[in-house]
């Protein structure tokens, strides 16, 4: 697949997805522990994985990513710059972390029902309903953004 100035892409690292944004044809922008923010070749981000759409390019996202470069000194923090927040900060203006929320409301629904019940399935059951809960919330807002570009400001 080709990818454009400004696609999201996405390829699986365990349990979760790591992000990046593609700044020119073979160039990707994203943040990882080891490098922090910085350019990489497609192949680099891939590390041998299938690569994916996550969020086509628009106009706004294309302009914002062709001026794209990765902060100088920014280094990766889990829960305050990782690849999802440089991501989004460059496509949309701020940033955010859909993974990072739904794991958090996911385990905090999973600690509320294990302290009340003291059942390890209805805690599992928990976590699962609040992973889905924010993943469905984030692409209804995610779809509101893409229609409304003045939803992005």
């Amino acid at each position: 697949m080709i990818f454009r100035t400004g696609d999201v892409i996405a390829r699986r690292k365990g349990v979760v997805l790591h992000i990046g944004v593609v700044l020119a044809p073979g160039e990707v922008l994203h943040n990882t522990p080891e490098r922090g923010e910085h350019v990489s070749s497609l192949d680099e981000f891939a590390a041998g994985r299938r690569v994916r759409l996550v969020r086509p390019a628009c106009g706004q996202s294309h302009a914002r990513a062709s001026s794209a470069r990765p902060r100088a000194g920014r280094s990766y923090n889990l829960f305050t710059h990782n690849c999802e927040h440089t991501a989004s900060r460059v496509v949309q203006g701020r940033a955010q972390s859909p993974q990072l929320r739904s794991w958090a409301v996911g385990i905090g629904m999973a600690a509320i029902t294990f302290a009340l019940t003291r059942h390890a399935g209805a805690s599992s059951a928990a976590f699962a309903l609040g992973r889905r809960l924010m993943e469905a919330f984030d692409q209804s807002a995610m779809s509101k953004t893409a229609n409304d570009p003045a939803a992005v400001r």
